[in-house]
């Protein structure tokens, strides 16, 4: 095959076991197989790092420097690689500054287009802000301040690199004696002056002192008329205070260091300004438009749009409380603030034992935000019993908790109070980012903002609508096609939900994943190796066509696009399928079956060919459970897009939470249930949005939330660990007579701790040796051979296995050795049936995939004694899952809903939804269009429902 094919030879990476492979190059490829299986091994960690080492070996040893050192994967060959991009789900920003338009390219059009075309406003009146005469500006000037002494400037250069030079030498052949830099102002006259090119500088040449008065009238109109000539019709001035400094702290530092006006400074245009108001602009630029720049950001929140304040639904968690129990949770213990909260609802007429939900507005509002001037009498009971009184002027709950915060003298005090702290909109800029004076900027009557608070969907509409005049149609034109061509891809892969002001770091990994994807569309780039990470995750399944649509399209442009993908539908529409296997870990690594879908679906011993031909298939359970208990009810959730939204959730059944893509799903569970019942049950200080009521809280004795973050962030934490195992392990061995006779106790056997382990590696077993120039590399330690204890510890053995034997056993064998131990084996056994039998017990737990991470958390709850009275959450955990992990997993849960306790599961996944007892379905659409309940009730009842998505799909599996 050539050049037409990328040909892999002795592929070893993590479980690979030697394997070769050919694969088609320019086709859509789906490689396949059990979660752990080797799938991203062989994608990520072999074809991508390669290609991407390659690249970077391509460059300049001096580029090199700044990108690192690229491990080469261990491997014999590889031919036929283009430079590879990877999409996966790692990669998502975690800056507060980064959002979808920012992502996608999308916002630097919009800048471009508001400033070509915008039409400005005044901010306060609303009118279009016309060019202004000198007249004007003169009459403006003398009206800042009567007979006080003005410096009348010229803005010539603004937040520009240089040294100016040849500007300070025209300048001074022009007549001028002084200019200001960057807040200072200096003489022309004497030695040349000489600035740091690398930095921004602020210069304004001093045109004129003027005295404001009706007898300067003419020389003003002069000074103005002079800068405006010199500084492309901006004049800049200073009023000064009665000794004729500026005004404003340290002599009035200018413009300078921000970009924006100091005390006393004003700038007026000859260009844009409100005539009514004064509100003059400059001339506009895309940097205006940016929340990034100080030009146009908010000066208050500085751009970020949010400010960390205190937040009234943490300091109040639990509105069924009362004043009594602690209802006001940063003051429910000590003497003082207990007494003060009740003097102040005395005083507002309620009592303390009427709980918080019930209280009047007015009474909530005097004890949380204060009572102003007014004076509230506090009979007050000192610790040793003595009785005083005195008069306060009550600040309020949450100006207390912002006080004792700025006043904490300790780390810990300031942590406890910290809990109290939330994210909330800046109240400048109401969460817009952007100036007043920006934010006036329209384009088709809708500001920046306005725009960016649409739903790509609504936002290529608006696009669509807009329609311009003369010279604008000309300017305005390629802008307007490259933003709707952005969007198209946004709605194509199907984001059209998304509003382009949507901070990154809160969308889901599919959700980032798929931006990404609509991102490099638009690049258009060919003969690229692309590779993706299950894209389809978050996504449901009406949309999976115009996502697979999406992928054949990159592929026609020329590249060869790489999926590792557990979808049936996209398995069915490759041009090439890979299928791993025939296990997960060790019994994992190879290939099981190569070629098209037809000639996977008839091979032999494949899992995937199994379930895709029909000849294995997850059944639908023959019974649904009928609702024992009552149910979880919470009322008049309104967090994001939720209309008022009443949910029920039937204890003892396992519910799934559906619906397409943003239709309300995680702001219903994730935002709002899961921290409201974490607050309610475990005393927890979340923020939870925003619902009226939530009832049937006694039936539960703990929430637990179960995704698929790592168990443990370095390499010494393992599933042992985690589960509690390794501490049964550890005190077994120090049971022996070996280690009685020794003295040994369950500390010896800790790779964590000075005493058992190798002091060579510290326990790690191996050795991390830093290379100059090259990648760090890992080598085992010489002295304990990579066992992690030392020699006297490792003498003392259990049937003739020392703790190093015991660490490097996988599940399976763990069980059968340790079979005679109950304790030991029952939590071997949950491990094992969550299907992890071929994990070893010191695999470090950041070589786990997300998938095992979770099953890992599960079989630590599977092995707790049950209650019947536990709350579980999971959100989306088929993520990563093969059709028999799914299988395993809905064993698992189904173990723990017959157990009496609860399980409510966010899905897509249609095996799932089929064997749920009960089906919540949101939408109709998403976005704006969702958040209401479309269906609710059994499997069978949902799919007779009309305009249910989900009804749709699950009615064609039922049949």
């Amino acid at each position: 095959m050539g050049q037409n094919a990328i040909v892999i030879k002795g592929a070893r990476e993590h479980n690979l076991k030697n394997i070769d492979l050919t694969i088609p190059r320019d086709e859509l490829v789906v490689i396949t197989g059990l979660s752990g299986s080797g799938k991203s091994s062989l994608a990520f960690d072999t074809m991508y790092a390669e290609g991407q080492r390659r690249y970077v070996e391509s460059l300049s040893s001096y580029a090199r420097m700044f990108l690192g050192q690229m491990s080469k994967p261990d491997l014999d060959s590889i031919d036929g690689l283009s430079p590879a991009v990877s999409i996966d789900q790692k990669t998502t920003s975690k800056n507060p500054r980064s959002t979808v338009g920012t992502t996608t390219e999308i916002y630097d059009y919009l800048r471009l287009l508001f400033a070509r075309v915008g039409v400005p406003h005044c901010p306060e009146c609303g009118r279009v802000i016309r060019k202004q005469t000198t007249d004007q500006v003169t009459d403006d000037i003398l009206s800042l301040a009567p007979d006080a002494k003005a410096i009348i400037m010229a803005p010539v250069v603004a937040g520009r690199k240089g040294e100016f030079t040849k500007l300070f030498a025209d300048l001074q052949k022009e007549g001028f004696s002084r200019v200001r830099i960057d807040g200072e102002i200096v003489k022309l006259e004497g030695e040349p002056l000489t600035l740091n090119k690398k930095i921004k500088h602020f210069i304004d040449v001093v045109v004129d002192r003027v005295q404001l008065k009706e007898s300067a009238t003419s020389r003003i109109a002069e000074g103005v008329e002079l800068a405006c000539k010199l500084a492309e019709g901006r004049v800049l001035v200073q009023v000064l205070d009665s000794q004729g400094n500026p005004l404003g702290e340290g002599g009035g530092k200018s413009s300078g260091a921000t970009g924006g006006l100091g005390a006393g400074e004003h700038i007026f245009s000859l260009a844009l300004a409100c005539p009514e108001h004064g509100h003059s602009m400059d001339e506009l630029q895309p940097r205006d438009f940016s929340f990034n720049a100080p030009y146009g950001a908010c000066p208050d929140c500085l751009g970020i749009g949010s400010r960390e304040e205190v937040d009234a639904s943490l300091v109040v968690p639990d509105p069924s409380l009362t004043l009594d129990t602690g209802v006001i949770a940063p003051f429910k213990t000590g003497n003082y603030y207990p007494q003060v909260l009740r003097a102040v609802a005395k005083h507002v007429g309620t009592t303390t034992d009427t709980p918080w939900e019930d209280m009047p507005k007015k009474a909530q509002d005097a004890l949380l935000h204060g009572l102003g001037d007014t004076k509230v009498r506090v009979d007050y009971v000192t610790v040793d019993g003595r009785e005083t009184y005195w008069y306060i002027e009550w600040e309020g709950a949450l100006s207390a908790v912002q006080r004792r915060y700025q006043e904490a003298q300790s780390d810990n005090q300031r942590e406890k109070l910290g809990e109290y702290f939330a994210i909330v909109p800046c109240q400048t800029c109401g969460g817009k980012r952007l100036k007043p004076e920006i934010l006036a900027v329209t384009v088709g009557d809708e500001s920046i903002f306005d725009v960016t608070e649409m739903s790509a969907a609504d936002s290529l509409a608006y696009f669509d609508a807009l329609v311009f005049q003369g010279q604008d149609e000309h300017i305005a034109g390629p802008i307007v096609k490259e933003i709707k061509a952005r969007l198209k891809f946004l709605v194509d892969v199907g984001l059209d939900y998304l509003t382009l002001e949507r901070a990154t770091a809160t969308l889901s990994g599919g959700e980032a994943q798929r931006i990404r994807l609509a991102t490099q569309i638009g690049a258009g780039l060919m003969g690229v190796l692309y590779i993706l990470d299950e894209p389809s995750i978050g996504l449901h399944q009406r949309d999976n066509e115009r996502l697979i649509a999406t992928l054949e399209r990159l592929r026609d442009l020329g590249n060869t696009v790489i999926v590792v993908e557990h979808d049936e539908d996209t398995i069915r529409s490759a041009d090439f399928v890979v299928d791993m296997g025939p296990g997960a870990g060790e019994h994992g690594g190879e290939i099981v079956a190569i070629g098209t879908p037809d000639e996977i679906m008839a091979a032999e011993g494949s899992l995937t060919a199994d379930y895709l031909s029909g000849r294995r298939a997850i059944e639908v359970p023959a019974k649904r459970r009928n609702p024992r208990r009552g149910t979880l009810k919470l009322t008049g959730a309104t967090e994001n897009n939720l209309k008022n939204l009443t949910l029920e959730v039937p204890f003892g059944t396992l519910t799934v939470v559906t619906g397409v893509s943003g239709s309300g799903k995680s702001s219903l569970v994730t935002d709002t249930l899961a921290p409201a019942l974490a607050n309610r049950v475990n005393h927890a200080h979340r923020r939870s949005g925003a619902y009226r009521k939530i009832t049937g809280l006694d039936k539960i004795d703990k929430v637990i939330n179960i995704d698929q973050s790592p168990i443990g962030r370095t390499p010494r934490s393992n599933a042992a660990t985690y589960i509690g195992l390794w501490d049964d392990i550890r005190a077994l061995f120090s049971s022996t007579q070996e280690s009685k006779a020794r003295g040994y106790g369950p500390g010896r056997f800790s790779f964590n701790v000075n005493g058992g382990r190798c002091e060579a590696c510290k326990g790690d077993g191996q050795i991390k040796i830093e290379m100059h120039f090259l990648p760090d590399i890992y080598v085992p330690c010489e002295v304990c051979g990579g066992k992690r204890y030392n020699r006297e510890t490792l003498q003392v053995t259990y049937r003739g296995k020392n703790i190093a034997d015991v660490l490097d056993m996988t599940v399976e064998d763990a069980l059968a050795f340790f079979e005679n131990i109950p304790g030991i084996k029952r939590k071997l056994q949950t491990l094992f049936d969550v299907g992890l039998g071929y994990i070893r017990l010191g695999q470090p737990a950041t070589t786990l995939s997300g998938g095992e991470a979770q099953r890992v958390k599960l079989s630590s709850e599977l092995q707790r004694r049950q209650t019947g009275k536990t709350f579980y959450i999971l959100d989306e955990p088929t993520t990563g899952l093969h059709f028999e992990d799914v299988r395993q997993l809905l064993i698992v849960l189904e173990r723990l809903v017959d157990a009496g306790n609860t399980v409510l599961v966010i899905e897509h996944n249609l095996d799932v939804i089929k064997c749920a007892d009960r089906i919540i379905d949101l939408g109709p659409e998403g976005g704006d269009r969702g958040g209401a309940i479309v269906a609710q009730g059994t499997p069978e009842q949902v799919a007779e429902v009309e305009g249910s998505y989900t009804g749709a799909f699950v009615k064609r599996m039922l049949s």
